[in-house]
């Protein structure tokens, strides 16, 4: 028996390769609503913090796709379909990508939810929008998404991280 328990041992630990790598700082999960025409719409995400890093061509490069918060793939559901920038989204749940550049940033939605934030799939894009993009004048130190209520059917999503807000305006549809 001991040699069984001591083999399953030795096994577990060369199995996996090297011990995992925890990184020192953690993502708590968030959550964004916001209620237009009767209808809430909502994004559940990992809200990563700068901690003294670079953040905006650093730790999330310029030109990349990018998960848009960690840990798991920011979400996205409305109950109702949406005018988005130039896409016309059907009700439903998406995933939210983002290629940030320092000018222009690119609103990716992907019909698939709930993967890891390094399994990006763009054949499972459902389409790609331009986000409006401001400097802040104060640095925000953890990431998060609004959801704004603009008045009858409007509404914005902003991402705002360290210095950076990008935006984009979208309409719920009757």
């Amino acid at each position: 028996m001991r040699f069984a328990t001591a083999a399953f041992l030795t096994l577990a630990l060369f199995s996996t390769g090297a011990p995992a790598q925890r990184s020192r700082y953690t993502s708590p999960s968030a959550r964004s609503t916001v209620k237009i025409a009767g209808q809430e719409l909502s994004v559940d995400y990992y809200a990563p913090s700068m901690h003294g890093r670079k953040v905006m061509g650093g730790l999330v490069p310029y030109g990349e796709v990018w998960c848009t918060g960690a840990n798991i793939a920011t979400g996205f559901t409305t109950p109702a379909d949406l005018q988005i920038g130039s896409l016309r989204l059907p009700k439903g749940t998406y995933s939210i990508w983002t290629i940030p550049n320092e000018k222009e940033w690119t609103l990716i939605i992907n019909k698939e939810s709930g993967q890891f934030h390094l399994n990006y799939n763009s054949s499972l894009d459902f389409g790609r929008t331009k986000m409006n993009v401001k400097t802040l004048p104060d640095p925000v130190e953890t990431f998060r998404v609004d959801l704004r209520n603009d008045g009858g059917n409007k509404g914005t999503l902003a991402l705002v991280w360290e210095r950076t807000e990008a935006s984009i305006p979208f309409t719920v549809l009757q």
